[in-house]
């Protein structure tokens, strides 16, 4: 099992890896679909990692938006699943 440590871990790499490309701006994001899934594959990571710590350690702060943080991945995850048109995958 993952420590709680090893989660935040994988936070902290995978929002360094954000922040290396982010600098590139909206245009890019929005014409470079590689770009795109590097960026979306790390927020999950952030997401998935936030929804596995601790109740407590959630609970010991408050000033991180720690379910709008679990949310967003659900939401990426939702669409990435369904072509961002709402149908499931491999629906026509």
């Amino acid at each position: 099992m993952r420590s709680d440590r090893d989660r935040l871990i994988d936070i902290l790499e995978a929002v360094e890896k954000i922040e290396r490309y982010v600098s590139r701006g909206r245009k890019a994001f929005d014409s470079e679909e590689l770009l795109q899934i590097w960026m979306i594959h790390h927020l999950q990571t952030v997401g998935e990692a936030a929804s596995k710590l601790n109740r407590n350690l959630q609970d010991n702060y408050p000033e991180i938006p720690w379910a709008q943080i679990t949310a967003m991945r659900n939401i990426l995850i939702s669409r990435l699943l369904c072509g961002g048109s709402g149908r499931g995958v491999g629906s026509r």
